[in-house]
């Protein structure tokens, strides 16, 4: 069954459990029993050991600790623990204090991490969860729905990422870009350049930014996300209460500390940023061979060892101003293990993702779709749009924006340099949108989980809201993308995609009543 039809089933049976059932554990374990049963040709015990070599695997491989995994995963308990004392510490609701006298309206607030979102452009991981953090005490004072700041995280921290040539993201892509270019025996531009000129094709990511800052200024709030805005609104519950625990949620678990000040909001998040570029930079400086420039820095740094000594970092200090503040206060084996415990949600989810990641590569269903797009007979005015979404769904079937690079950036720059080599840009550009257009719909994205995660919403409820917006973003893509192929230009099609967005926005907002303010 590996590489044939056969290998998308279990990708698209979670996809449509997860949204039949909404229950994305339930969803995600059905898709690994199918699959390794799949690739055990329904053997039980067979399949069964699979599953549990998957799950092993996570964390021990060839016979080592898998120390990337371990990182990631500590880093979310050591994200938790530092919420949980900026929270005891009163340093929360000090810092929503302040930015109530600043911020005095509710689109003020959503602009908050929408700003940030592009400010932290260096990895998505890390824009995820630190912007976050930084948002949502000022969210939660306007009554800003948690689905709604996830939707503001995840479709600034991947777009911006993915155009960033400074960033883990951008630096991935030039080397790829530049073993591409290589291998076809182009010459007219170097792979940064290459990177630079590609940006005005990636049509997708402009058109999520300016919705973005259309749905705050229009009030858009489309399908399920008008329903988590209308509640937050009027009853004050930022998430669904019938949904039950979410990742980064403490409320009413200990009483705040009287005494907080902002410092002790900010100390904490300030030292994580600064504790976490500092590791990266000299993680990139180690594995760079030869001298070391900020790109290669960027592109050999050790992203999972960086976030977990920026969270260790970040728990001491955050420790240390929790412990110099004057009783009451609570203990801190309540506020470690509620920290910890806060993040569990999102670690089930991280790993059953990883897990049926795994099976959907050993069924080689990325490979598949790839192989068919070979294989197609393609009219090359057309080649953009049709790179944009094969690689836009192999994203979501698979959840992996990288996985999907790796995939369809060779495949897709081997096409355009035989068929047109005018048309190899484009062909990348269109790649990339459409890996992070499926990342964006993927319920097993990492990027997509960890968005969930920093703004503390339930996970599939911010899949479902992000999509019908990133639906309309991918519509006007593609009609960027047939006019790009059509006519050869790309600033037209640029314009046209953001115009088109711009229309449609305006369209939705005459005629669906808002209920955001």
């Amino acid at each position: 069954m590996e590489g044939t039809i056969f290998s998308l089933i279990p990708a698209v049976l979670m996809l449509v459990l997860v949204l039949l059932t909404r229950k994305v554990i339930l969803s995600l374990g059905i898709g690994i029993i199918v699959g390794a049963f799949m690739l055990t040709q329904m053997d039980i015990g067979a399949g069964l050991a699979l599953i549990w070599s998957l799950f092993a695997g996570i964390f021990v491989s060839d016979g080592s600790l898998n120390m990337g995994s371990i990182y990631l995963l500590s880093f979310l308990f050591l994200l938790g623990i530092t919420t949980a004392f900026m929270t005891a510490s009163g340093g929360s609701r000090a810092f929503g204090r302040w930015a109530v006298e600043r911020i005095r309206t509710r689109k003020g607030a959503k602009l908050v991490p929408s700003m940030l979102g592009i400010v932290i452009f260096i990895d998505d991981y890390f824009n995820a969860l630190a912007v976050g953090q930084v948002a949502r005490p000022v969210t939660d004072r306007y009554k800003v729905s948690r689905a709604k700041l996830a939707y503001f995280i995840d479709s600034t921290s991947a777009p911006i990422t993915v155009i960033s040539p400074i960033s883990s993201w951008g630096a991935y892509i030039i080397g790829t870009i530049g073993s591409i270019l290589a291998t076809n025996e182009i010459t007219e531009y170097q792979a940064l350049e290459a990177f630079v000129l590609m940006i005005p094709a990636n049509l997708y990511v402009f058109a999520a930014l300016l919705l973005v800052f259309l749905t705050i200024y229009l009030r858009l709030d489309i399908g399920p996300m008008k329903v988590h805005e209308k509640r937050a609104l009027e009853t004050g519950e930022l998430n669904d209460p019938e949904k039950g625990d979410v990742p980064g949620d403490l409320s009413d678990e200990f009483k705040e500390h009287g005494n907080g000040k902002i410092s002790h909001l900010v100390w904490p998040i300030i030292s994580l940023i600064v504790g976490t570029v500092a590791m990266m930079v000299i993680t990139g400086i180690q594995n760079t061979e030869g001298p070391a420039d900020l790109l290669s820095i960027f592109a050999n740094t050790n992203v999972n060892i960086s976030l977990f000594t920026g969270g260790v970092v970040s728990v001491l200090i955050a420790l240390f101003l929790y412990l110099s503040q004057p009783k009451p206060k609570s203990g801190l084996p309540l506020v470690f293990g509620q920290g910890m415990k806060a993040m569990l949600p999102a670690i089930y989810i991280l790993v059953f993702a990883w897990m049926i990641g795994d099976i959907i590569g050993q069924l080689q269903t990325g490979e598949y779709l790839a192989q068919q797009f070979s294989e197609a007979d393609i009219n090359l005015a057309y080649l953009p749009l049709i790179i944009f979404l094969l690689s836009g769904f192999m994203a979501l079937s698979t959840g992996t924006s990288w996985g999907t690079f790796g995939i369809m950036l060779p495949i897709a720059g081997e096409i355009a340099a035989v068929s047109d080599p005018t048309l190899i840009l484009p062909a990348l550009s269109a790649v990339l949108a459409g890996s992070v257009f499926g990342d964006h719909c993927s319920p097993i994205s990492d990027t997509t989980i960890l968005s969930s995660t920093g703004a503390g919403s339930n996970h599939i409820d911010h899949v479902l809201t992000q999509l019908p917006y990133a639906i309309i973003a991918a519509v006007a893509s593609s009609i960027g993308y047939v006019i790009l192929g059509l006519s050869g230009q790309i600033w037209l099609p640029l314009v046209l995609t953001l115009i088109i967005v711009a229309g449609i926005a305006l369209i939705i907002h005459k005629f669906n009543p808002q209920t955001s303010k």
